[in-house]
């Protein structure tokens, strides 16, 4: 007997646009922005078309984790502790802050354009003041649920029929990019009391089998935060090679207090996140006298 599992809800549907961001990079900003300010446990999440001389240069975090997931192109990474990193097509780099890091994302290229997402996911109380650390996850290492060429999952955190994600993550979190044939559909299913999201950068889909409810590249879906039992993501590509990002995770109820860079739950905290950071102590020992090398590479070609 087959189960019939209740579709979630959806709340609304959105556009987004092109925003400035880092120095002279262009974003499009799905959590974050005005559409959607935060969806509990997530902070952030930009997609980002950039090439040299834009970057994101040297810059501090605390109290979060964040997600670099690249589509294309190169980013460099590397930070005030010394850790250097290459992202390549496909690669994910999964970085809790803790308790201070100061680092800097920087394209390789002039020529070729770098596209990538970036997702910021909250800390609770208790990890927020963690030891940094790295997760990097190169593209032949994430696991990938494939039916044929017309269905195609890559889990970088999460379940998708039995396929499991790499990631050890400290807030519960569901991270997986579907590629889909037109006439493909397929049912995920959502932790009650979890916030969802899904937004698509390549082609058209239909959710919850309501061919009225399409998102198209650009666009994105928040759906109904509910209690009581499991609900399901119904997902309809309208057109082949459609590209989207599911998202999910178990809200961490907490204040959220944030300043740019550093998110903590008081204003106290927030204040001390700033003296400590200038003061280069308390996880920030040296950062606030350190300078990238990659930062060399943002000059503009002759």
């Amino acid at each position: 007997m087959e189960i019939q599992r209740t579709l979630k809800p959806v709340e609304f549907i959105f556009t987004t646009k092109e925003q400035g961001e880092g120095v002279g990079a262009k974003v499009r900003r799905y959590i974050g922005g005005r559409h959607i300010p935060n969806l509990d446990p997530f902070l952030m999440l930009d997609m980002a078309r950039v090439k040299l001389p834009a970057a994101f240069p040297d810059h501090p975090h605390r109290g979060f984790e964040t997600v670099s997931y690249n589509l294309q192109g190169e980013f460099l990474h590397e930070d005030f502790r010394g850790h250097k990193g290459r992202l390549g097509p496909g690669d994910v780099q999964w970085m809790t802050a803790g308790r201070g890091i100061m680092h800097s994302e920087i394209p390789s290229s002039y020529d070729e354009e770098s596209i990538g997402f970036q997702l910021w996911i909250n800390l609770d109380k208790k990890n927020k003041f963690c030891e940094p650390r790295y997760q990097e996850i190169k593209k032949e290492n994430i696991p990938v649920y494939q039916k044929d060429s017309s269905f195609k999952a890559k889990v970088i955190s999460g379940e998708v029929l039995g396929v499991k994600g790499p990631i050890e993550a400290v807030t519960p979190t569901y991270y997986i990019d579907f590629t889909m044939d037109r006439g493909q559909k397929y049912d995920h299913p959502i932790p009650a009391g979890w916030n969802s999201f899904i937004l698509v950068y390549k082609g058209k889909i239909a959710i919850q089998d309501d061919e009225s409810k399409q998102v198209a590249e650009g666009q994105a879906a928040l759906f109904e935060l509910t209690e009581g039992e499991e609900q399901v993501i119904r997902l309809q590509s309208l057109e082949d090679q459609t590209g989207l990002i599911l998202l999910a995770g178990k809200p961490i109820n907490e204040p959220i207090v944030q300043g740019g860079p550093f998110v903590l739950n008081t204003k106290e905290e927030l204040m001390q996140a700033y003296s400590d950071f200038q003061n280069g102590v308390n996880g920030f020992e040296g950062a606030n006298t350190w300078k990238s090398q990659n930062r060399k590479m943002m000059v503009k070609r002759q």
